[in-house]
């Protein structure tokens, strides 16, 4: 799973990488340089790994295997996040640890997934392709670019299939699943640029005012239930009245947080 943009930015030179800061010397206190070293400071990331994951869980019901597949996808998502910092920057030496400790978590917990649902290796050439276009935008040092973003989303998006392929359910079945979360995802995407990197941008605000319209005629027509329906109305009012506020991230993380949670419900409840 590759590094998912962050609700935060966090520098964009190798310098300013808190994996590449030196761990304060003579001090009593932990470096928090020295516990980023270990956990990327991609606070949002973890909200749109996970919620693929619970959501088709919450839908095909728990198998024992959903936890090395959890396990594969948290692992790999820190493999990814330090092999694109080793792309960005040219120095693979500096996270060479970091590599091989969630590199071999990745395979290890991997094993028993393979072993037991090999169907699961047809997803391999997506994550792959995908991490490219990942790998390319680290090369450009262009990480932040909408592409990019989009790209992440898509894998995250893929543990909803990975999961129904394990629980034995056919993917197809779970494909409204993953585009209600995806239009969800996407959306954050394009929403919290509005309120960070791109705040100033009329261009960014009127694109995700259109696609949180769009996106809620989608779930009207589609037929994803009143719902997923009503939390796409609440989205496409934050969208509309919280753009132009200044709200620290932290702020707009919480609100990310409750949407995140109202979207896994809504989607539970329709599908399950």
């Amino acid at each position: 799973m590759s590094a998912v943009r962050p609700l935060r930015a966090t520098g964009t030179s190798p310098a300013a990488d808190p994996a590449f800061r030196a761990p304060a010397a003579r001090s009593g206190r932990p470096a928090r340089g020295r516990r980023n070293r270990w956990l990327p400071p991609q606070h949002g990331a973890w909200a749109m790994l996970l919620l693929p994951y619970v959501a088709a869980v919450g839908v095909t019901g728990p198998r024992w295997l959903h936890l090395p597949v959890l396990g594969v996808g948290l692992a790999g998502y820190l493999f990814s996040y330090y092999a694109l910092l080793a792309v960005k920057t040219g120095r693979a030496d500096r996270v060479r640890p970091q590599l091989l400790v969630y590199g071999g978590a990745t395979a290890l917990l991997g094993v028993p997934v393979l072993l037991a649902r090999p169907a699961v290796l047809g997803y391999v050439p997506l994550y792959a392709v995908l991490f490219a276009v990942n790998a390319g935008h680290a090369r450009r040092r262009r990480e932040r670019a909408l592409l990019n973003d989009l790209a992440s989303v898509a894998q995250s998006l893929l543990m909803v299939f990975v999961v129904a392929t394990v629980a034995e359910v056919p993917p197809a079945e779970l494909v409204g699943v993953a585009a209600a979360v995806g239009a969800y995802l996407a959306g954050t995407v394009l929403y919290v640029k509005t309120m960070i990197r791109e705040r100033g941008s009329a261009g960014y605000r009127w694109a995700s005012l259109a696609y949180h319209l769009v996106a809620l005629a989608v779930a009207v027509v589609a037929g994803w239930g009143p719902a997923v329906a009503g939390v796409f109305a609440l989205l496409l009012l934050r969208a509309g009245v919280l753009p132009g506020r200044r709200l620290t991230p932290v702020r707009v993380g919480l609100i990310e947080m409750v949407g995140t949670l109202l979207v896994l419900a809504a989607v539970v409840t329709r599908w399950a």
